[in-house]
């Protein structure tokens, strides 16, 4: 279960991440990245993920921030670009939001139960991929718009969640995914991939980067990222319960850039 949401926004994230383009030490690319016209991110960058409490706290020092799409002004990513760091924005690629300014572009018929501990939010029936596709699109240009970097679609695995009557099934999801995906490259975006790790190792090709919740509390999942590592690309992994000496030593062992959070995703957070 995700709970990388602002007060609603506790299991999710519409995220918006970014990355220190520091010096031509770093670099950050991917020497086995495909040559999409994108950032391309490396394994190993540092990252800051605040969702609340806007405005966002630029004087941490990280590589990336993550942090909300509708919720910050082009000009707080415009002052991380010039701090030499990029930009993720984080959405909700699977649920709706009442209180998102594109709310009432979303028809009744793709709207479905609602989503436990947040009564008023409703499951997307992602099977309408015709139908949320321009929706999500809409989105994506106004990352475009912002100057963001890469793109967060959160509730990327619908099929793993208590959905109701809404019936998800893994092939449902894969291409979802996969058409959040083309729309991010389409718009010159890196995207990145929200838990999900049952379809990592199909995935990892496709997407940018992975972000990941609590893989340490939930009985050591973080293998499951292997397949990102391995591509020279970062997991961006956060925990809330575990201390940093439960974690890290493993953290750094599968090469993940990981933090500990507040699970209101303020700007608070300890590094490894």
């Amino acid at each position: 279960m995700s709970f990388a949401r602002t007060s609603r926004r506790w299991l999710r994230t519409t995220v918006v991440v970014a990355v220190v383009t520091v010096a031509a030490a770093c670099s950050f690319g991917s020497a086995t990245a495909d040559p999409g016209p994108w950032w391309h991110p490396g394994k190993g960058l540092t990252w800051q993920w605040q969702l609340h409490n806007e405005p966002v706290d630029t004087s941490i020092n990280a590589q990336v921030y993550d942090i909300d799409l509708f919720e910050n002004p082009a000009s707080t990513v415009k002052t991380l670009h010039e701090q030499g760091r990029k930009v993720i924005c984080y959405l909700s690629g699977g649920s709706w939001e009442p209180y998102r300014p594109d709310a009432k572009d979303f028809p009744d018929s793709v709207k479905s139960g609602p989503v436990p501990e947040w009564d008023d939010e409703r499951w997307l029936d992602i099977k309408q991929i015709d139908v949320l596709k321009p929706l999500m699109a809409k989105r994506m240009d106004l990352c475009r718009q912002k100057g963001f970097d890469g793109v967060e679609p959160d509730w990327a695995d619908l099929h793993k969640q208590d959905t109701g009557d809404l019936k998800i099934t893994a092939a449902d999801q894969l291409a979802y995914n996969r058409m959040l995906a083309g729309l991010a490259h389409d718009r010159g975006l890196a995207v990145g991939l929200k838990n999900d790790l049952d379809q990592v190792s199909t995935l990892a090709g496709l997407f940018d980067f992975a972000v990941n919740e609590q893989c340490f509390e939930e009985r050591a999942t973080c293998e499951q990222l292997k397949p990102f590592i391995a591509a020279d690309k970062p997991v961006f992994h956060a925990e809330y319960k575990l201390k940093l000496a439960d974690f890290c030593a493993d953290s750094a062992r599968l090469g993940l850039s990981s933090i500990r959070k507040n699970r209101d995703l303020d700007a608070w957070r300890e590094t490894c």
